[in-house]
């Protein structure tokens, strides 16, 4: 029995079953994060929308201004085709286009062409230089400046019942002596009304601040923003999408080709001056933030120190010649005669210092160990630091002889 015993390896590997206790408290969590995510988000997936959406409460939505403006007796329309948008348009109508940047050019000349038919206002919203080219034909898109409360600096009636409002962003200029400009920053209006003729007109906005829930109570934005989008009874709010259909369709006319020279060449067709983030709703980063928060602290927390490590008893015995068998048997499946030869060396040299009056800190240094050792025998010098401190033997024979040498050097010393 005993020997039945000890032959049987005992495994130092986790079993199945020990795995799973130690990880289905983490899936646990896991599980329940993720299932909280999904009920989450499909609970909020109808009232949670993205920035200048009039459905959205967020303080980049509109849904402030578009409530406002219901209880004023205007539809809000929203759209995100263009086709929608399109055939929405007409006299008694204001056409707002939040993401002139993200629509393709043949989008941009289609709406250009339905806006100036329809007889009502377009108000496009901080539109860069290709698209207030093509939306916009007399405006011109020049450089930035920050949004910071300015006075309106003229004659549009809305603007002077407003007063000071957020203004900035996008710079406009234009060479038509019948359109309005307002709210000039270092110079340059950040809001152009240009006529159209039939009683139309297209409003370029040089940023959407005044739009925003969480700015609409400040400065006269509110007024501002009522009086450029309630002039008519209905009011199509056009969220361009990416999954538009018209959006894959390039059958727009090749114009404009001296403009976009003019701009520095040809520019891309979508999202001119848009980035990706821009297209992820704010819950979705903050939700990423918090996931790589939960997986930095997880890995702390498995990183973490165990403690000193605690001597633990065998469920065996086994004998030191069985435990040294073993090794040297690894040794040699691995051809490790080097690794052998040290360890050989090092037990040998840590037993030969006691004996030999050196210290134990000193065991393993020639220029201390080697002269002690030999006033007790009669090698030479030149082979004991062959034996103790020389090169790993090549070949199995030479190993063992490396072995029998420690042997005989240790019981001379022993007996000297």
């Amino acid at each position: 029995m005993t020997a039945a015993t000890t032959a049987s390896p005992t495994s130092t590997a986790p079993t199945p079953g020990q795995v799973w206790t130690r990880a289905r408290g983490i899936l646990a969590v896991v599980l329940i994060l993720v299932v909280a995510g999904i009920t989450f988000a499909a609970v909020r997936s109808g009232t949670n929308h993205g920035q200048l959406d009039p459905r959205s409460a967020d303080p980049k939505g509109s849904r402030a201004v578009a409530e406002l403006l219901k209880a004023r007796g205007v539809s809000v329309t929203v759209a995100t085709t263009l086709d929608k948008a399109t055939t929405a348009a007409g006299p008694d109508t204001t056409l707002l286009v939040a993401g002139p940047n993200l629509l393709t050019r043949s989008q941009q000349l289609r709406l250009e062409e339905a806006a100036s038919d329809s007889a009502g206002r377009t108000l496009l919203v901080a539109p860069g230089p290709g698209a207030t080219t093509r939306l916009a034909p007399g405006i011109r898109a020049e450089s930035h400046q920050a949004v910071r409360a300015l006075d309106p600096a003229c004659e549009l009636p809305a603007a002077r019942r407003a007063g000071t409002a957020d203004m900035g962003g996008t710079r406009y200029t234009t060479q038509d002596p019948t359109a309005v400009t307002c709210y000039p920053s270092a110079g340059l209006p950040s809001l152009v009304v240009l006529p159209t003729g039939a009683g139309g007109d297209t409003a370029v906005l040089g940023s959407p601040d005044i739009l925003h829930n969480e700015r609409l109570d400040k400065q006269g934005n509110a007024s501002l923003a009522l009086q450029l989008l309630g002039s008519r009874p209905h009011l199509v709010w056009y969220l361009p999408s990416l999954t538009d259909p018209s959006a894959t369709t390039d059958d727009g006319a090749p114009g404009d080709g001296d403009e976009e020279q003019s701009e520095g060449g040809a520019r891309n067709d979508t999202a001119e001056e848009s980035s990706f983030l821009d297209l992820v709703p704010s819950g979705w980063l903050w939700a990423t933030l918090q996931l790589a928060l939960a997986a930095v602290l997880a890995a702390v927390w498995r990183a973490r120190r165990l403690g000193p490590l605690v001597t633990e008893r065998l469920p065996v015995a086994i004998r030191a010649s069985e435990s040294a068998e073993g090794r040297s048997l690894l040794y040699r499946k691995a051809n490790a005669r080097d690794r052998a030869a040290d360890a050989l060396r090092a037990a040998g040299r840590t037993r030969l210092a006691p004996l030999a009056g050196v210290p134990a800190r000193d065991a393993h240094t020639p220029d201390v160990l080697l002269p002690a050792l030999s006033a007790r025998v009669t090698a030479p010098d030149r082979e004991l630091n062959t034996l103790l401190f020389g090169t790993a033997p090549s070949t199995d024979a030479a190993l063992v002889l490396l072995a029998d040498q420690l042997d005989a050097l240790e019981r001379e010393v022993r007996t000297s």
